[in-house]
This record gives structure tokens, sequence and C-alpha cells, in this order.
């Protein structure tokens, strides 16, 4: 998503600004599509339901919208530890009910991918 966005004849700042835009909108709609499934497929946190990683791939990577692989293969392998790991407060935020739990946790994990991202390239231009 956020590769294709990057794509669009628009200054940088306004490709940032739209994959923010996109994630919100995914994020809101996925929230209660999310909520959703799990009634209908009766577990908490259905594995079938994939959106939350979608919008948490997104804030990971909305500061480089025209990201090439050098950047998407770590913001996605960052993105999967935080997602895996869940580190405080992330964890908690898991608990909420129906599609809040399984969307905010991944917005959490993509938080933190953002900033070690972020660091990371704050890092490499300094060297």
């Amino acid at each position: 998503m956020v590769a294709g966005i990057g794509r669009l004849p628009l200054a940088r700042p306004w490709l940032a600004a739209m994959v923010a835009a996109t994630a919100l909108v995914i994020g809101a709609v996925g929230t209660w599509a999310a909520g959703r499934s799990e009634k209908f497929f009766g577990r908490v946190d259905p594995a079938e339901v994939v959106i939350d990683e979608v919008v948490g791939q997104m804030l990971t990577l909305f500061l480089w919208p025209e990201a090439t692989w050098k950047w998407l293969l770590p913001g996605f392998l960052i993105f999967r530890i935080f997602d895996v790991a869940k580190p405080f407060p992330v964890r908690r935020l898991e608990r909420l009910p129906g599609g809040w739990g399984i969307m905010l946790d991944d917005v959490g994990a993509g938080i933190y991918s953002l900033v070690i991202l972020a660091s990371l390239g704050w890092a490499l231009k300094s060297a």
C-alpha cells in the first residue's frame, strides 16, 4: 500500500500525508470489520483478520512513502519483531474489546517500528 501511494506524482510531504490518511481510514474501517470478524469466527483476534497488519505496516513506513526494498524489508522485519514481542504497553492494547484490541496492538507495534526505523535512518545519515 505504501509503495503504491509512494508512486503518485506528489511532493514527499503530501505522499506521507496520503499514507497517514489512508492508514486512518483503513484503521477505522478495519476496527469495525475486525470486531465483526470476532463475532463471525467466534473467537478473539482470529488469524483470518490481517487488516491490522496492513495498518501497522503503513504506520511503520509512512515517513518513507517512496521507499525502495532497502527500507521496505527492514521496516517489515522490525514491525514483525514488535508485533510478535508486543512490548509494553502494546500487550495491554491487545486486551481492549472487539476490533479495538485487534487493531491497536498493531498500531502500537507500528509506532515502535517507526521510531526504530527513523532512528536507524538518522544514524545512517549521521555516519
